[in-house]
């Protein structure tokens, strides 16, 4: 037990690091807002049946990016695994495979390889996490329509953030951060219960720096294709 602490701890600490990252992003943008960037929103409901995924909202996200001045390059969507699962589902997600070989190996593999999608969309390399913030409710109104996620848009929904900007190294990343203390191991004898115990101190910051560079789309968990 005690030589599998430390993996166990390591895995621990990152999966702290990356919600505590997500939650950043989600909270540095203005709720049921748009969040309106050079004329383009920066956080929308998704478009799809019931506030599902859309390859259109692929190429909207894009556009909020190209408005606002954002690199192209290295272009990343963080999504729900429901989002995953919806685009993997999508009956004309053919047209993307092609040679027709790929089409072939789909049903044995899947769109995912890993945690990031085989296939690139619309410019953007799509990756999975189980650690993006949950929406409990939120109406946004865009283009005159509004859109809901949530309990708001029906019983029993639970909407989530996911996330697209890019990755292009330099001063452009939408997050900034920095660990005051890197993660250390600290043991000591209890000898109460006459036991060594041990435990892992760590402290770290983050915040959104460049919001031009995030573009946040809503989408409901509980609603994928049957």
């Amino acid at each position: 037990m005690i030589a599998a602490f430390v993996p166990r701890q390591h895995r621990a600490l990152m999966e702290a690091v990356e919600t505590n990252i997500l939650a950043k992003a989600n909270s540095g943008q203005t709720a049921s807002n748009a969040n309106i960037i050079n004329t383009a929103d920066h956080r929308f409901v998704a478009t799809g049946p019931g506030s599902g995924i859309t390859f259109p909202d692929f190429a909207r996200a894009r556009y909020a990016l190209t408005k606002a001045n954002v690199p192209l390059n290295n272009l990343c969507a963080i999504v729900d695994p429901s989002v995953a699962y919806s685009l993997e589902t999508q009956a004309n997600v053919v047209n993307l495979l092609t040679p027709a070989v790929r089409w072939q190996e789909l049903p044995l593999e899947g769109l995912v390889s890993g945690f990031k999608f085989r296939f690139n969309i619309f410019g953007f390399d799509v990756y999975e996490s189980n650690y993006l913030p949950q929406i409990t409710t939120e109406t946004i109104t865009t283009g005159g329509v509004a859109g809901s996620v949530g309990t708001a848009s029906g019983a029993g929904n639970i909407g989530v953030a996911n996330y697209f900007f890019s990755a292009t190294p330099g001063d452009t990343l939408p997050w900034v951060g920095a660990f005051r203390q890197m993660p250390t191991v600290y043991s000591e004898f209890n000898k109460d219960l006459q036991q060594e115990e041990y435990l892992t101190i760590s402290e770290w910051g983050f915040k959104l720096y460049r919001p031009e560079n995030l573009v946040t789309i809503l989408t409901n968990i509980t609603v994928v294709p049957s």
